[in-house]
């Protein structure tokens, strides 16, 4: 695995049904021969939209390592190919949490990010699912390029970006369900989280409406100057990330800007309740 550079694969697809093992398989599989050492999956990707209403079902949930956390893990290994997923967890309070899951090769768990802000409008009930997370996971080194967590609407919050940047991240995934009338909105904020955080910026879209939700619009991989690397619709695309974009962005303005982690922190803790 090179230091300088990593290859990602967009799964622009969700698995649930009689054959979604085998069709995951199949799209880690071309992801692995298109050259990617880590394949990026959607919001929630094993499962049908469950926040499209707002009655929550107690399947639609499972333990840490539970049944959707195995089969990642396994999916991955098959593949021999890191792997990004995720599911809705539960812990042994009952407390529910939409959580991202990064497993590696050998499908290992290295990393994990629960998601931060949570909506609850039409469509989106998600509140009514699974209860926002507690704290902004640190980044992952495991796959050569540091990578930060975030889930769909944690990017409409850019401060964590800014914090997993200044952290190290150099690579901020945001695997998302999201519908094709707010795209550009959506491209407006991830094209500005790269540009301040001189970082990548990956996001997974679900691909289709699905449960009279309109979910459906690009996966995106956003340069750390802004640029729109990819923009697909495809079920599997391939594109490298390079360290020396990262290294150039932050040497130029506004990535040579000071961190002042202090006046910040000072800042939020005033409007702390």
């Amino acid at each position: 695995m090179s230091r300088d550079r990593l290859t990602v694969a967009l799964i622009h697809e969700v698995f649930f049904g009689e054959d979604a093992d085998a069709r995951l398989d199949d799209a880690l599989k071309r992801a692995r021969e298109g050259g990617a050492e880590l394949a990026l999956l959607p919001e929630l990707p094993l499962d049908h939209w469950a926040p499209a209403t707002r009655t929550p079902n107690d399947d639609d949930a499972e333990p840490p390592d539970g049944p959707r956390h195995t089969r990642f893990a396994a999916a991955a290994r098959r593949a021999g190919i890191g792997l990004l997923g995720g599911a809705i967890t539960i812990d042994e309070g009952g407390v529910r949490r939409n959580r991202a899951l990064l497993v590696n090769a050998a499908g290992e768990r290295v990393a994990e990010h629960d998601k931060l802000h949570v909506p609850l409008e039409e469509g989106f009930w998600e509140k009514d699912h699974y209860e926002p997370g507690k704290r902004l996971a640190p980044p992952c080194d495991a796959f050569g390029l540091r990578i930060g967590l975030q889930i769909c609407s944690d990017m409409q919050r850019p401060a964590s970006v800014q914090a997993l940047a200044a952290m190290g991240a150099e690579v901020v995934v945001a695997p998302r369900a999201t519908p094709g009338s707010s795209y550009e909105r959506w491209l407006t904020v991830l094209r500005a989280a790269a540009i301040a955080g001189c970082c990548y910026v990956v996001s997974t879209n679900r691909p289709r409406p699905e449960r009279g939700v309109p979910i459906g619009c690009p996966s995106v991989v956003i340069a750390p100057g802004g640029d729109v690397q990819v923009e697909t619709v495809e079920t599997v695309t391939v594109a490298t990330l390079e360290r020396a974009a990262v290294e150039a962005a932050r040497r130029d303005y506004p990535g040579y800007l000071d961190v002042r982690a202090a006046l910040y922190a000072d800042a939020w803790s005033s409007l702390a309740p």
